[in-house]
């Protein structure tokens, strides 16, 4: 054989491996829309799993590890199996979303990445429309006894929350929390999958921050946001059916509609702190 045949041999071999790598590399890739679905809820259990590491630091909880296991009405195995039965249902809702989303929108705007600046104002506008859906949906649920008791009433089994409880739910509520305003936020806001990823997994974060039951010293969503675990769990624990429905990120709806109550940050002579409301708003 020719020296110049076995250059070519040589040449269709390695344009048949190259061929054969992007194939693979094809083949494995991991597109946004999954990335968009998934990595939400691993980071929901990574950062639950940071939180019930303070469970025993006694000075920076809001509530004491007795009242936790003497006031709450759910164990925390039936507590795991609806949160894991919730993400199986929304994962597999969330796929179907970002197709019939995409493919509306044509799909090819939307697939490419965007600038820090686009990426910032889509982040505000996402964040204003999650919050108007689900303090009103929220707001709902408790003023209507039909939807409280037997839909709402299961997230308030925890009457003193914790980290991994944060979207413990009933199915159909997290349906029209999570997945509907879920959708509202993404395609108002026009955000990328890729972007997604990044909104969804913060709205994660600030979610379970929200139910740790911790006050951790220099949190920065402490410092950024009036609207966290404090003043969740002033929701939750006292008078919480009439106050502070405003979640996951601000306290304008509450400050608008007259639902805010504010309140103190004392020490607990045996440890740790307690939300206490300075006023009740009619």
């Amino acid at each position: 054989m020719s020296g110049s045949s076995k250059a070519i041999n040589f040449l269709a071999v390695s344009s048949s491996s190259s061929s054969h790598l992007c194939s693979t590399k094809m083949a494995l890739a991991i597109s946004d829309e999954l990335l968009a679905t998934f990595v939400p809820i691993v980071v929901y259990w990574i950062y639950s799993a940071f939180y019930m590491s303070f469970g025993s630091f006694d000075n920076y909880r809001l509530h004491s590890k007795k009242d936790e296991e003497e006031k709450n009405l759910v164990s925390k195995a039936n507590v795991i199996k609806n949160v894991l039965f919730q993400q199986t249902i929304q994962s597999t809702l969330a796929i179907v979303l970002y197709r019939v989303i995409g493919n509306e929108g044509g799909g090819a705007s939307k697939s490419q990445p965007n600038s820090i600046t686009v990426m910032a104002g889509q982040f505000i506008i996402a964040m204003f429309v999650l919050d108007t859906w689900q303090y009103f949906m929220h707001r709902y649920f408790h003023h209507k006894k039909f939807l409280y008791r037997h839909f709402h009433s299961h997230h308030h089994k925890l009457v003193v929350p914790y980290a991994f409880g944060a979207i413990y739910n009933h199915p159909l509520e997290a349906f029209v929390f999570d997945i509907i305003g879920g959708a509202l936020s993404y395609s108002i806001s026009g955000m990328s999958p890729r972007t997604s990823m990044y909104f969804f997994s913060f709205a994660t974060i600030k979610s379970v921050d929200d139910h740790s039951g911790v006050w951790l010293p220099g949190n920065l969503f402490h410092i950024f946001f009036n609207n966290n675990s404090a003043y969740h769990d002033v929701h939750h624990y006292l008078y919480g059916g009439k106050y502070n429905f405003s979640q996951p990120f601000f306290v304008m709806w509450d400050r608008i509609m007259g639902t805010y109550m504010p309140y103190s940050l004392e020490k607990r002579a045996e440890g740790g702190f307690e939300a206490r409301p300075i006023k009740r708003t009619k």
